[in-house]
């Protein structure tokens, strides 16, 4: 059928007659249940923040592209692969990062697909992205646009260098942004080049830093009846997390790592108050501790349990004196603990008091754990294609409105039936006709 023809089906219900959102995709009751997400985000620093609304009750709907089956977001095909599955729907990060979350597809490239799309910004409280600084003005979606649809609208985007700047233009993942921010420089190994983290672990702050920031957004809309866009630069919440450092560079003129690169070690406290604080190895293979005296008391009480005379010397027990003599202090603490099963090492010292800990493995930490298993931080979603599958939890309860997971994320437009029928007032015949001429 002809898309004009389709066009005068289009069926636009009254803004004011559309019930307001009320749960999540499994229709949980929540904190946050009455809150509609337009969401165009992805990859982990996006689809992180609006999985938290998600969880705690937010409707949140996520919109991808049914041409390029959702690929823009790179998660939906990597691994690790779920049952195999590398199609869309098999990336496990995915499923994890979109939790609770409806699922519908929209080709923005269509007039059709861009009405569609305004109808949704009018019934939602926010649009959220992380597109490059400049997609949603060419997609015809900018803040002004957003703003036209519903006044009120909280709009929040989020990339590498915000919206305004020399940088702007830029294009970032984690890794970028760790390096811009500063935080690579400060991370490292005595005379070796400044060390990355392995992973993006900025993505997944720049994801709490924007659920923040949208949260506060729609709590000043509440109170004042205002919306407002949301400018954020994950490199600014990168630079944020160096503080110390910064404050040290800016008010000292003293910088972490010295020119031959021996300044930096990630294992210590770079201020020099807790020492020893570091990893030791323990008797298996791959097996270490990590222990932090914080005070004179503290070694004190590690030297007791130590109980050899190297760990008496008085010259040890002034932390001046453990910092003028730290590399042979961790050397003589790491053949001590090499003598010992970890665990076994672990209960001792956490015994008299002092910051100890195993450093545990991913399968230790998720399926051995008995304090993980407690605070509930590996429930259990049913995933459409997949079935029951073990998702991150949140590492936070509240006591009257807690978060709840039921489902993992969608398959590739997984709840186009469900939107465009109780959101948008589409009849069934329409949905089938958008989607047979590629609008859906």
């Amino acid at each position: 059928m002809a898309q004009g023809h389709a066009r005068e089906e289009l069926v636009v219900v009254d803004v004011a007659a559309v019930p307001e959102a009320m749960g999540n995709a499994s229709r949980e009751p929540g904190a946050l249940s009455h809150l509609r997400i337009c969401d165009l985000s992805g990859q982990l620093a996006g689809a992180g923040a609006t999985r938290v609304l998600a969880t705690f009750g937010a409707q949140v709907i996520r919109i991808e592209d049914p041409v390029t089956k959702g690929l823009w977001d790179i998660v939906r095909q990597i691994g690790p692969y779920v049952h195999g599955d590398t199609s869309p729907d098999g990336g496990s990060g995915f499923i994890n990062h979109n939790v609770e979350k409806l699922g519908i597809t929209l080709n923005l490239r269509t007039e059709r697909g861009k009405e569609l799309f305004a109808e949704l910004v009018k019934r939602s409280d926010a649009v959220t992205e992380n597109f490059a600084a400049g997609v949603m003005e060419r997609l015809g979606f900018g803040y002004d646009r957003l703003r036209e649809l519903r006044p009120d609208i909280v709009y929040v985007s989020n990339c590498g260098f915000g919206h305004t700047g020399p940088y702007r233009p830029f294009k970032s993942w984690g890794p970028i942004v760790q390096a811009v921010s500063g935080l690579t420089h400060t991370s490292g190994l005595p005379g070796l080049e400044p060390a990355g983290w392995g992973y993006s672990y900025m993505d997944h702050t720049g994801a709490y830093v924007m659920a923040i920031a949208l949260l506060a957004a729609l709590y000043h809309r509440r109170r004042t009846g205002e919306g407002q866009w949301v400018d954020l630069a994950c490199i600014e919440a990168g630079i944020a997390m160096t503080g110390p450092a910064a404050l040290d560079a800016m008010v000292n003129g003293r910088m972490q790592r010295g020119e031959r690169n021996d300044t930096v070690h990630s294992n210590r406290d770079p201020y020099q108050g807790m020492v020893p604080h570091g990893i030791y190895p323990c008797r298996a293979e791959d097996s270490w501790i990590a222990i932090a005296c914080r005070n004179d008391s503290d070694w004190a009480a590690l030297a007791d349990v130590i109980g050899e005379p190297w760990a008496k010397d008085a010259a040890l027990a002034g932390v001046g004196g453990r910092l003028a003599r730290q590399d042979a202090l961790d050397a003589d603490l790491a053949a001590w603990t090499r003598t010992f099963d970890r665990d076994e090492l672990v209960a001792r010292i956490r015994a008299v008091h002092i910051p100890v800990a195993p450093v545990k493995r991913p399968p230790e930490r998720c399926d051995h754990d008995p304090e993980n298993e407690a605070w509930g931080l590996w429930p259990t979603v049913t995933h459409a294609k997949h079935g029951e599958l073990r998702v991150d939890g949140q590492p936070v309860h509240l006591s009257a409105t807690d978060w709840r997971m039921r489902r993992g994320g969608p398959v590739l437009g997984q709840d186009n039936e469900r939107v465009y029928s109780e959101v948008l007032g589409l009849s069934t015949a329409e949905i089938g006709r958008l989607a047979a001429e590629g609008v859906i």
